[in-house]
């Protein structure tokens, strides 16, 4: 069946890839971004088609339009970006969720919450489920992403007691796949553009800490299924790759990977950087039947080929 559906930071990394699927499924898609991270480029290829329409606006402001779905995926979501203005990425998160909830009330559409797994904070518990209540420090440097994704997740879900709105959330891991930005800070493309320029790979810490990569692809496929799984399926959700690796393990393959001849070079961990990050994903392979496809090997050389190109 066609449907209307908007996209919030359509033109970012995981955003652009959604528009992709979306369009490519036959539905009309209207893409919204503010351009503060994402990119007009990400969606260059699809502004030929007619069931694709690109709208330059900031959620922190209403939207008047129509639509069946609404997949609410504006905000920055790397620290370099979300520290920079942080009261703004507090906003987007908060005053943006109450006004794309009011848009789906108004409509009747259904809508999806792209949260993180950031709302866990420095977690006590791991693998991260999706009942544990996390360990966030509300008044560090992380807060204004932290506490505005949580307070985001609030909101959907009075709003779904109060008002009856069809919500879904989903709850992102570590997310990686070209279109990344190069310069974003996260950790898959930092080593990746070093490591091709033969520039110093930068750890933070001592490359001990966890993360867990997902394949864009396999989260957009996440994404898709929990917005079509049936109506007492909200979540959250936790949508990411389970297979744990270091830090340091991270580097050495990117620089084994590229053939980069990248000396290491240490830093200071960052406050409140969390040392574990893992999902449990048995409700999304329970609920959804989903779990994620690509291992990291493949994924990187994927990365590392779209890099190549743009750098």
């Amino acid at each position: 069946m066609k449907k209307r559906i908007l996209i919030t930071g359509g033109a970012g990394f995981i955003g652009s890839h959604l528009c992709d699927r979306l369009v490519a499924a036959g539905h009309e898609v209207l893409c919204v971004d503010n351009y503060f991270t994402g990119s007009k480029s990400n969606v260059f290829g699809l502004m030929d088609a007619e069931n694709f329409e690109l709208m330059r606006h900031d959620i922190t402001f209403p939207l008047y339009i129509e639509v069946d779905e609404i997949f609410n995926l504006a905000c920055p979501a790397s620290p370099l970006h979300y520290q920079h203005d942080p009261v703004q990425t507090t906003k987007t998160s908060v005053h943006g969720a109450i006004n794309m909830l009011g848009l789906a009330k108004r409509t009747g559409a259904k809508i999806l919450q792209a949260s993180t797994s950031e709302v866990y904070g420095d977690p006590q518990v791991h693998p991260q489920t999706e009942d544990y209540w996390g360990n966030v420090n509300p008044i560090g440097p992380r807060g204004c992403y932290d506490e505005g994704k949580r307070c985001a997740e609030t909101l959907f879900f009075d709003f779904h007691r109060q008002h009856g709105i069809n919500i879904r959330v989903a709850r992102i891991f570590n997310t990686y796949g070209p279109r990344m930005h190069p310069n974003d800070g996260r950790v898959v493309s930092n080593f990746i553009v070093q490591a091709l320029k033969g520039e110093p790979i930068t750890l933070y810490g001592d490359g001990s800490q966890t993360r867990s990569f997902c394949y864009v692809d396999d989260l957009v496929s996440g994404l898709i299924t929990l917005m079509e799984a049936p109506n007492d399926v909200i979540g959250p959700i936790n949508l990411g790759n389970p297979a744990e690796f270091t830090i340091d393990e991270l580097a050495q393959q990117v620089i084994t990977m590229t053939g980069s001849s990248s000396p290491i070079e240490t830093h200071k961990l960052p406050q409140d950087d969390p040392m574990q990050r893992c999902p449990d994903i048995g409700r999304a392979k329970t609920l959804l039947d989903w779990q994620p496809a690509i291992p990291l090997e493949d994924g990187l050389r994927r990365t590392i080929d779209y890099f190549a190109r743009v750098i």
